[in-house]
């Protein structure tokens, strides 16, 4: 690629050494090695580490909140879809991957690990793992509390008066 005694260097990406630990490596925004980064900015800060979840120990249902039931067996994709929707500040960070960590079935705990990305210090994109538990607490649904409840305790009649003086 000579033009007319010109030539061409072949260009070749520089190296910089960490603010922190000194260990060569290629530039980004903040001079910091994947290492140090992550010890110096937790992308998981804000976001839930423990929840608690309702579940109908008789139809093997969960409370999606306020008012439906939605049926899942452990260990499932619905069950990992419906504990992921239940996390609030989700919306902070990228979710990456989402498993299962498995715990004793009589625990009434269920862990999740979870991968998340974001942005941090102009460009950085950081990927952190974090475990949240789920603690899971009994309550019957309305159908299977009526029917292990008296049926005499599900009617009621209300009689409202007004007291007025004449």
């Amino acid at each position: 690629m000579a033009v007319a005694g010109m030539f061409t260097v072949p260009q070749t990406i520089g190296s910089v050494l960490c603010c922190k630990c000194g260990i060569s490596m290629q530039p980004n925004v903040a001079n910091m090695c994947a290492n140090c980064l992550c010890s110096e900015v937790d992308i998981t800060e804000g976001l839930q580490k423990h929840v608690i979840i309702r579940y109908c120990p008789q139809c093997e249902c969960y409370l999606q909140p306020p008012r439906s039931w939605i049926k899942a067996p452990l260990e499932s994709k619905e069950l990992l879809t419906f504990c992921v929707k239940r996390l609030t500040n989700l919306n902070a960070v990228h979710l990456v991957h989402a498993e299962f960590i498995w715990t004793e079935p009589h625990s009434k705990r269920i862990k999740i690990k979870l991968r998340v990305q974001k942005e941090v210090l102009h460009g950085a994109i950081l990927e952190q793992a974090y475990t949240i538990e789920f603690v899971v607490q009994y309550l019957h649904c309305d159908s299977c509390a009526k029917v292990h409840a008296n049926q005499d305790q599900w009617v009621a009649i209300v009689q409202l008066r007004q007291n007025v003086s004449h």
